[in-house]
């Protein structure tokens, strides 16, 4: 059996590394998390932040911000929520999470490999997002 090996761009390397200290503990462990339970993931870089995209669609992305960092689910809105993480229409903060301000906020790192393979699977599976109405 081959292992594909989990890419690293050098351009999330580099985003991670001029992040404030706090954030640079928070994003190394999210995205080896994610390489854990996507270990076919590519890496890139949208709207200047790092996305993480399978089976060519975008599957989860995170920011560094000046007080916070912040990690999404792009099918946030169709995934399941069993340990109800995911902040409805969040005024605080872009991202599934809320504002993540230590490792301490995030869901242990079982939850999120979970939920990161459920992300991963919607995109295997080519599910979509429902289109937005006209009115929206």
């Amino acid at each position: 059996m081959t292992r594909i090996m989990a890419t690293k761009d050098k351009r999330i390397d580099a985003y991670i590394a001029k992040s404030a200290t706090f954030a640079q503990a928070i994003l190394n462990h999210l995205r080896a998390l994610i390489h854990q339970a996507c270990p076919e993931v590519e890496e890139t870089i949208k709207w200047g932040m790092p996305h993480f995209d399978y089976h060519g669609a975008a599957m989860c992305h995170f920011a560094a911000f000046k007080q916070h960092c912040a990690f999404g689910f792009w099918k946030a809105s169709i995934m399941s929520d069993p340990h109800n993480l995911f902040e409805k229409e969040s005024k605080t903060a872009m991202g599934s999470l809320g504002q993540i301000k230590a490792l301490a906020d995030l869901p242990s790192d079982e939850i999120l490999i979970k939920y990161i393979k459920e992300a991963a699977r919607l995109n295997k599976e080519e599910v979509k997002l429902p289109s937005k109405k006209a009115s929206e």
